[in-house]
């Protein structure tokens, strides 16, 4: 049997996944865990289960907290409504990312996954992560930020521009400037390279938002909506950049 535990702080939620995964016989659910203080406790006090179903935006914090805490060995399957963690989740054993709502078919296609890393019970390797991400990373679609103390979902074909200042990332939309967890180098592996390009080491465009391209005396670019600041294209950039707009 393959002992399993359910990260899930939404009842109905962590239901429904009980309900779907005991459609598979050869599960054995283990736990059910509903916020960050209740796994830790848990994983410190218990043996860890083969593999983790995990949502990831908890009540109390990310689920990504309970790992850094307590390190497992376990397979994670992360679960969620928000794709903006694929990255940090593959750092952390994950072998699959499933989106809400979970579909059936998605959830058996997981579980195979999981078994095909079978008979080693050892983690994937680093080049077997990153063979992962490139054939089954979700493309960024949706982001969430802080306004205060509320949160908002941002569409990435909302965003004219991703831009680095003073070491913190920030999307620009037409409403207003946002600012994000990300690095723009963890931006780059997870938006569509069809859409968004890097100029520079301080910006990231959308091809949808290109107002005016200038070429001399050096190529500049204008947004529809832009920061303040003046968007170059780094000259070893010029020939992808024009490649990339050809395409």
């Amino acid at each position: 049997m393959i002992r399993i535990a359910i990260i899930e702080d939404e009842k109905p939620a962590a239901r429904k996944l009980e309900r779907l995964l005991g459609l598979f016989a050869d599960l054995e659910l283990v736990a059910t865990i509903n916020s960050v203080e209740e796994g830790i406790e848990w994983f410190s006090e218990n043996q860890h289960p083969d593999l983790i179903f995990s949502d990831i935006v908890l009540g109390d914090g990310l689920s990504f907290d309970i790992f850094e805490k307590v390190p497992t060995k376990s397979f994670i399957i992360y679960t969620t409504a928000f794709d903006q963690y694929t990255l940090k989740a593959f750092k952390l054993n994950s072998i699959d990312y499933l989106l809400k709502p979970i579909m059936e078919e998605d959830l058996k296609n997981a579980i195979e996954k999981y078994k095909s890393f079978l008979p080693t019970a050892s983690p994937p390797n680093s080049h077997e992560i990153k063979d992962l991400i490139k054939s089954d990373k979700q493309q960024l679609s949706r982001i969430l930020v802080k306004i205060g103390y509320n949160l908002k979902i941002v569409q990435t074909d909302e965003v004219s521009c991703f831009f680095s200042e003073n070491k913190i990332v920030y999307l620009q939309t037409k409403e207003r400037t946002f600012p994000t967890d990300f690095t723009l180098d963890e931006l780059q592996e997870v938006l569509d390279e069809k859409k968004f390009f890097r100029v520079n080491r301080q910006f990231i465009l959308n091809s949808d938002y290109i107002k005016n391209i200038h070429t001399s005396p050096y190529y500049k670019v204008e947004l529809h909506f832009q920061p303040e600041e003046e968007i170059t294209v780094s000259r070893d950039r010029v020939k992808d950049f024009k490649d990339w707009l050809s395409r």
